[in-house]
């Protein structure tokens, strides 16, 4: 299959729990601006683009992606799956990466993986989350943009439409999921915690763990997924985020 790989990240400023959390300073960037910056790294990517909504709070989104480097598509704040099939045909794309704007550890090795499997024709759909094996939120799904455009007519269940990809675990007879794992990408397991471990940012408590990790962990141009998880798994960290509830599964 081949083709052109687009890697779309959904991010917006509306948040229940932390509003502007993807504008959040991080080292001196903002939480966005980290992630889109993973998200070139990873050399399966042809385009980046970051999908928000057309409603004006989301200017500085669109602003602040455009100067990271990504490309900008604006559609439904709601329908956030119409939003990013309508992004990835926009950018014609053959093979779709799906990414949150508050996941600052995304790995781009695991990114890169993901949308191999799709592109070479080995699977509909590729990502950690089929069984999980990695801590939260250090995700990438891929998945062809014929399946895509499908799941889109298809998906009509509130949860469809906001979480973008429940519809593919749901009906795993219709598509082909493969999962990758933390061996596929590394060769060797290089950590010992997986989904139990926290890296996604929903609450104050995620932030505050994130800034120590990225004010004390020394990097060059992205922080290595590996030394943050051992820098917090060695000085019992884990704990400070834990109780945070996890309201998707996807």
């Amino acid at each position: 299959m081949n083709g052109n790989t687009v890697a779309i990240i959904q991010a917006r400023m509306g948040s229940s729990r932390l509003p502007g959390k993807v504008l959040l300073p991080l080292d001196g960037e903002h939480v966005l601006a980290h992630d889109i910056e993973r998200v070139r790294a990873a050399d399966a990517v042809d385009t980046v683009v970051v999908a928000t909504s057309f409603h004006p709070p989301d200017d500085i989104v669109a602003n602040v992606a455009r100067q990271a480097g990504a490309e900008i598509y604006r559609g439904s704040e709601d329908d956030v799956l119409a939003r990013m099939r309508d992004a990835a045909a926009e950018h014609h794309a053959d093979v779709v990466v799906r990414l949150t704007g508050d996941n600052p550890f995304v790995e781009p090795k695991l990114i890169s993986a993901a949308a191999r499997e799709v592109a070479t024709g080995s699977a509909d759909y590729a990502s950690n989350k089929v069984e999980r094996t990695w801590p939260l939120g250090v995700d990438a799904e891929a998945f062809t943009f014929e399946s895509f455009d499908a799941v889109e007519q298809q998906a009509r269940e509130p949860h469809h439409r906001e979480h973008v990809t429940p519809y593919y675990h749901e009906h795993p007879d219709r598509f082909d999921l493969r999962n990758i794992s933390v061996e596929d990408v590394y060769g060797d397991r290089p950590f010992e915690a997986g989904p139990e471990l926290r890296l996604t940012l929903d609450e104050p408590s995620d932030y505050d763990l994130f800034r120590r990790v990225y004010r004390e962990v020394s990097y060059d141009d992205i922080i290595d997924v590996p030394r943050v998880v051992d820098y917090i798994v060695s000085r019992d960290l884990s704990e400070a985020n834990s109780e945070v509830e996890q309201r998707t599964g996807w």
